[in-house]
């Protein structure tokens, strides 16, 4: 969906932003829990005009708009790394489960667009997703700690679905692996199951991720007994319909 000179362009702003100390530091910034390497940076469209052109993109709104049948704002983006050797998994989970749990997420009126910065292939921990597994509701059990995103965005170890309800999705649907070329944007329900495994390649694994929520599914209140999460995970304040950018490659930025 874009070309090698706009993937160029996206490429050295996610250099730019992986080597500033001040977007390091930052608590939108989440780290490998072994290491100092940069595992995501969330809220990236605020933080860099690059991908804020990106998040409004005709390309990408103008499909979203129609797949959910609505205005649409960002929900949450990010930039997900995985680095050569040592990037570590994200376990299988349903993100809509958390969405609506612990962000108050009222239907699943969301959808997620990852836009591939590198090469994913069958052997750097690319995203695999459980096909027909978002027409089920995977209820996970057990009380989520308080401040539960802390540690859950290095390694998720609650809300996560059991072993037996994984391997009923799984027998009816399968598993599905997304291998994808720079440029490519792969689409997916907010109630999918899906997940990726470590990358021990030399070779690392970048995508910038947009997830796209309906206007009328905006957050109400936690549906558990916990505070919302922060705004740079679940964006609740000043919410106003998406205006998309005038057609124009994202290099124009």
């Amino acid at each position: 969906m874009f070309s090698d000179v706009e993937i160029d362009h996206l490429q050295r702003e996610m250099a730019r932003l992986l080597g500033d100390r001040e977007i390091h530091a930052a608590g939108e910034t989440i780290t490998e829990r072994s290491t100092d390497e940069i595992r995501s940076i969330f809220r990236v469209h605020q933080s860099s005009p690059v991908f804020e052109a990106l998040s409004r993109d005709p390309r990408l709104v103008e499909l979203a708009r129609y797949l959910l049948g609505d205005a649409i704002y960002v929900h949450q983006s990010r930039l997900n790394f995985k680095p050569g050797f040592r990037g570590k998994e994200f376990y299988w989970h349903s993100d809509f489960e958390t969405w609506h749990v612990e962000d108050g997420m009222p239907a699943m009126r969301a959808l997620s667009m990852s836009i591939t910065l590198t090469d994913n292939d069958c052997n750097n921990g690319p995203l695999m997703l459980i096909p027909g597994s978002h027409r089920y509701y995977a209820v996970c059990e057990g009380e989520t700690p308080e401040n539960h995103f802390e540690s859950s965005l290095k390694k998720q170890q609650y809300g996560v679905p059991s072993d037996a309800c994984l391997s009923q999705l799984v027998e009816r649907g399968g598993i599905y692996t997304a291998t994808s070329s720079p440029g490519s944007v792969i689409i997916f329900d907010c109630n999918t199951m899906h997940g990726s495994s470590s990358n021990i390649t030399p070779y690392p694994r970048s995508n910038a991720f947009f997830v796209y929520n309906a206007i009328s599914n905006r957050l109400q209140s936690p549906f558990c007994d916990r505070p919302p999460r922060p705004e740079y995970i679940s964006a609740r304040e000043n919410i106003t319909p998406l205006i998309v950018a005038a057609p124009h490659d994202v290099t124009a930025t």
